[in-house]
């Protein structure tokens, strides 16, 4: 039994779920208003106290603690930010727009081109023949051994923690996402632009007010910690022990989402920096509920609590866990590779 198995009480159809689940969809101005006074108000109010930090010569060492916490709030920006590409945390359409790019401007996101590869990676999550869509780079045992050497290094290079979690996030959020992906149309592309000028204005006005270096010595740390942090949220709502993914004639959506995406059980404090984003697995059955129900929605229903936790002592072992072991259903480490027997597909 793996660690996300789930009793046979679970509900077997979609339907079932979709029933069951449908009335934490409902998303709740109140709580919405709230989130974003909670968050915004201190997050801006952080940096206007590091401004004036290093304005006044203050030692950079007391800045940095501020400069995780500000990162810590970014992190929960984003989270609003994803539920507004979701359509969930407001009931109207426009208004997710509106937040969508504001937020996305925050966390050098385009909101409609994000919006779309994460619909993507949502269609595809734990499907082996469909995977490259907003995911983390993953091989299987055998395609990994029939790599040519140059792609071996190179995929050894980016599952490496030191690339994935440092040196990624700030190429991720900073450069690659100032580009449409490949494939986008024009609305999506029109995302990116107005993304990169809001970006673009903010740093000018940075520039003629608080100064281009006060503002890069606060933005830059902010986002590579906030960045190291959100990837490896992502990371490890996938990838980790017991985790289930199948071949898309063995893929079923409703197993899917609860064995391909983790219940990430971190404790209260942190739960609320990353806005309930580890309980990816009702996450994963209904997108639509909103970030601020997730919560109540697992506590209502008993069926989601049949899934085993991940807890972050366990979820440190995924950092060795590298390849897809296709014939025995696991991720492995590249270590193991001489203990695996050959097999033939690949």
């Amino acid at each position: 039994m793996t660690s996300q198995t789930v009793e046979a009480k679970v509900p077997a159809t979609r339907s079932e779920w979709y029933r069951s689940l449908s009335k934490y969809e409902k998303p709740d101005l109140r709580k919405a208003i709230g989130q974003l006074l909670d968050t915004m108000i201190p997050y801006f109010a952080l940096w206007g106290l590091m401004v004036w930090m290093i304005r006044q010569g203050v030692s950079y060492w007391l800045v940095l603690p501020l400069i995780v916490l500000a990162a810590g709030l970014l992190v929960r920006i984003f989270i609003f930010f994803h539920d507004c590409c979701h359509g969930s945390f407001f009931a109207s359409r426009r208004a997710n727009r509106i937040l969508g790019h504001i937020t996305g401007a925050l966390t050098f996101t385009p909101f409609a081109d994000w919006q779309q590869v994460h619909a993507e990676h949502h269609a595809t999550a734990g499907d082996l023949d469909r995977r490259g869509s907003g995911d983390i780079w993953t091989m299987t045992v055998e395609e990994y051994r029939n790599a040519p050497k140059l792609h071996q290094i190179a995929y050894w290079l980016f599952r490496n923690p030191l690339v994935l979690f440092i040196l990624a996030p700030p190429v991720l959020f900073l450069i690659v996402q100032r580009f449409p992906h490949r494939g986008a149309n024009a609305r999506m592309r029109r995302s990116v632009h107005i993304t990169n000028l809001m970006i673009l204005g903010i740093f000018l006005a940075a520039g003629f007010t608080i100064g281009w270096k006060t503002y890069l010595m606060i933005q830059l740390p902010v986002m590579m910690v906030a960045g190291a942090a959100g990837v490896w949220l992502f990371y490890v709502q996938h990838q980790y022990e017991g985790v289930f993914w199948g071949r898309h004639d063995e893929w079923d959506p409703v197993r899917a989402a609860l064995e391909d995406s983790s219940y990430y059980k971190l404790p209260k404090v942190l739960q609320w920096f990353t806005g309930n984003i580890g309980l990816h697995h009702i996450h994963h059955l209904r997108p639509r509920i909103p970030n601020y129900n997730l919560q109540r929605c697992y506590d209502e229903v008993p069926e989601l609590q049949a899934v085993e936790p991940l807890t972050l002592r366990k979820s440190l072992k995924s950092l060795t866990l590298n390849l897809w072991d296709e014939p025995n259903g696991r991720l492995v480490s590249f270590r193991s590779l001489r203990s695996l027997p050959k097999q033939n597909r690949v």
